[in-house]
């Protein structure tokens, strides 16, 4: 994906925040800056369930087969 430069002005105590949070996670201030972004906007989390969802048809059959309907809630006599 292209990327396009942004400049934005924030007073110090921000930058600085930015760069000792963006540090403590191993990470630029500019990938922190878009994973906040990314977050805010809600595409970290759709990304979560598009995962999720992908994971689970993958392994319907697995869950059905150990959690099926005809346990009724129960496994292995644990409620």
């Amino acid at each position: 994906m292209a990327k396009t430069q942004l400049n934005v002005r924030v007073d110090e105590g921000t930058a600085r925040a930015a760069r000792e949070r963006a540090l403590a996670r191993g990470m630029s201030v500019n990938r922190y800056i878009e994973e906040l972004v990314k977050q805010d906007t809600g595409e970290v989390g759709h990304t979560f369930v598009e995962a999720a969802a992908d994971f689970m048809k993958q392994y319907e059959s697995v869950f059905a087969e150990e959690f099926g309907a005809d346990r009724e809630g129960t496994r292995e006599g644990r409620r």
